[in-house]
């Protein structure tokens, strides 16, 4: 599941960065997806370890990043749509696109996880 992750902090990063030079650089809280990339990576290439007690620690926090970025994203495009909607204008496209994105990311990744930590609990690699 630790590369797994690594894949999911690629995809993040790279959405981080493409929304921030989609917006024309001139939004630096479109680099959010990427830090959130960056902090699964970091934590993804610690969980790359035979120890099993470290593997086990670095892959739950890194499910504990996802669903805070899930929930963070999800409501940020909720928070978004609905005060551009209530100020009777537009909402940014690549922005909500982004926040969408991220929290799409992120619940596939969370599910991912889970699904790994019940089927390691089943064949009793705990």
């Amino acid at each position: 599941m630790a590369k797994v992750t690594l894949v999911f902090a690629v995809l993040l990063v790279a959405l981080g960065v493409g929304g921030y030079v989609g917006t024309g650089s001139l939004h630096p809280t479109a680099l959010i997806p990427a830090w959130f990339g960056l902090a699964l990576g970091i934590f993804g290439f610690f969980a790359i370890s035979p120890n099993e007690s470290r593997r086990k620690l670095f892959m739950h926090i890194n499910v504990t990043i996802g669903l805070l970025g899930f929930l963070g994203g999800a409501i940020e495009a909720l928070r978004g749509y609905a005060h551009a909607r209530s100020e009777g204008i537009e909402p940014d496209v690549i922005a909500l696109s982004s926040k969408i994105a991220m929290a799409a990311l992120m619940l596939i990744y969370v599910n991912l996880c889970v699904r790994s930590f019940i089927a390691a609990r089943r064949t009793g690699k705990v």
